[in-house]
């Protein structure tokens, strides 16, 4: 019996219990004020029976909260398609493959005088009739994610520390403590600007979908309809699109990807860090 059904007869049941003991009691004035609760009590139940049908996914955590999980779906929300272009989902018996094509653009309204940007605005317009099949256009603005590249400056940071370590123990000419203390002081700054706040990047990409009886089948529609819309934005705009492959996937799907933990977390560490000096 599926957990709809089971919750409806359930709760009907319990309505109809809470209506028989209520019709069990005799009559009198004290047994009608102990009547009253159970009949609302029984009413309460019918409504949720008739609800159910709606608010099952509300209604079953209530009855399965003793757990300590809580299962609400056994489905894998998305898994990375085999080919590491697509992202998966399965709605039914039916699999359903995403894929996102970047679009690099190199101009900014900002740059363009009037009639630049009204060409500009008619060529994004055409964007709409390159394909027979629904195609999201989407610009996006998200964090980017510095923390290798901060790791790099600390370990380049380190290894100029040494060496100014080195040449200080061999006693060394002042030229080459000089030069080590600058390259120090460069790292130093640079590693202090790189820190001193989130660097933002400005992505342009298309989304498609496509749906098949078998993974392959919703992989190998999906691309054929990416190509179809590549060639129609590269011809259109005058670029190179390209499709997003791998765990750049993940920016579309994953909040850590658009801001990345440890990235934030070094700017907070930082501010409280500047707070307490």
């Amino acid at each position: 019996m599926e957990k709809k059904m089971f919750v409806l007869f359930g709760l009907l049941a319990l309505s109809a219990v809470f209506l028989a003991l209520a019709a069990s009691l005799p009559g009198g004035v004290l047994f009608s004020i102990i009547k009253i609760p159970l009949l609302l009590i029984a009413i309460v139940f019918d409504v949720l029976a008739f609800s159910s049908r709606y608010y099952t996914y509300l209604i079953l955590p209530l009855f399965e909260q003793h757990k300590r999980n809580v299962v609400l779906s056994t489905e894998q929300a998305y898994w990375l398609s085999s080919t590491a272009d697509a992202i998966m989902t399965k709605e039914g018996d039916d699999f359903v493959a995403t894929m996102y094509i970047n679009i690099p653009l190199y101009v900014s309204s900002t740059e363009m005088n009037d009639e630049e940007n009204l060409a500009f605005s008619k060529q994004v317009s055409s964007l709409v009739g390159i394909s027979k099949d629904p195609v999201r256009f989407t610009t996006e603005l998200y964090v980017m994610n510095k923390d290798s590249y901060i790791q790099r400056l600390r370990d380049m940071i380190n290894t100029v520390e040494n060496e100014e370590s080195a040449l200080e123990q061999k006693s060394a000419s002042q030229n080459e403590l000089e030069r080590a203390r600058g390259k120090l002081s460069m790292w130093r700054k640079m590693l202090d600007n790189v820190s001193k706040g989130t660097s933002l990047e400005l992505i342009s990409f298309a989304s498609l979908s496509a749906r098949g009886a078998k993974e392959f089948e919703a992989i190998n529609i999906a691309q054929l309809k990416a190509k179809e819309t590549m060639s129609g934005i590269g011809a259109l705009l005058g670029v190179s699109p390209s499709i997003v492959i791998g765990d750049e996937l993940l920016k579309f799907v994953e909040p850590e990807f658009l801001i990345p933990y440890s990235t934030i977390s070094e700017q907070i560490s930082k501010n409280i860090q500047e707070q307490v000096v």
